[in-house]
C-alpha cells in the first residue's frame, strides 16, 4: 500500500520510525514527523496530544509490523516452568535485532529527552512483565532455584536480556544470534532452575 493511502495515524507512525531508525534519535521532533508524513504538524496533534503518546504509539506500532502477540503465545501457552522461560527468552531475544533500531534511538535520548524516556521505560515494563511471568511460573512449579527472591530472580532476567547486553554480544562481541540465543538459555537454566 503506498503512503498516500496510508491512514493519517499510519502516516505519522511510519514517519516517525523512519526518523528513529535513520537518525539514531536525531530529527524526531513534531514538526519532523509531521513534514515527513506529508501532514500539518495541527494534524500530527490532533492524533498525539504529545511526543510521549507518540513516542509510546511508535513501540506499539513495531509491535503490530512484527507480531509480537504471536512470538509471545508459544510463552503464554507453555505448559511447565522452564518451557516459559525458553520460549520467552527465544520471543524477546528474537526480536530485539528487529527492533534495535528504534531501540538505539530511545536509548541515545533517554538522558535527555523526557518523552524517550517515557516510552523507553514503557517498554521496558512490558519485558520485565513477561520476565516475571517467567520466573513465576518457575515458581509455581516448584523449579525456582532457592538462590534468590522470586523478585530478585525477576531482576537478574530482566537485566540479562536488556538490549544493552544483547548489543555488546553481538554486535561488540561478534556472536550470532542463534549464540546470543542459545546462551542466553543455557545461562538462565543455570541460574534460575531449581538443580
Amino acid at each position: 500500500m503506498s503512503s498516500d493511502k496510508l491512514p493519517t495515524r499510519d502516516k505519522i507512525l511510519k514517519a516517525s520510525l523512519y526518523l528513529l531508525e535513520t537518525g539514531n534519535g536525531d530529527g524526531v521532533r513534531m514538526g519532523d514527523i509531521a513534514k515527513r508524513a506529508g501532514i500539518s504538524r495541527q494534524a500530527l496533534y490532533l492524533h498525539f496530544a504529545t511526543r510521549a503518546e507518540l513516542l509510546v504509539a511508535v513501540t506499539h506500532y513495531l509491535d503490530k509490523l512484527h507480531g509480537t502477540d504471536q512470538r509471545l503465545a508459544a510463552s503464554r501457552a507453555a505448559k511447565s516452568g522452564v518451557e516459559r522461560l525458553d520460549a520467552y527468552i527465544d520471543a524477546w531475544g528474537n526480536f530485539i535485532p528487529e527492533i534495535y533500531g528504534v531501540a538505539k534511538a530511545l536509548l541515545a535520548m533517554r538522558d535527555r529527552d523526557e518523552a524517550a524516556a517515557e516510552a523507553w521505560d514503557a517498554r521496558m515494563q512490558d519485558v520485565r512483565h513477561g520476565c516475571a511471568a517467567a520466573i513465576t511460573a518457575l515458581r509455581d512449579d516448584g523449579m525456582l532455584s532457592e538462590d534468590y527472591s522470586q523478585t530478585r530472580a525477576i531482576d537478574i532476567l530482566w537485566t540479562m536480556l536488556s538490549v544493552r547486553n544483547w548489543q555488546q554480544l553481538t554486535i561488540q562481541c561478534g556472536w550470532s544470534q542463534k549464540e546470543y540465543i542459545t546462551h542466553m538459555k543455557s545461562l538462565a537454566r543455570k541460574v534460575f532452575v531449581k538443580a
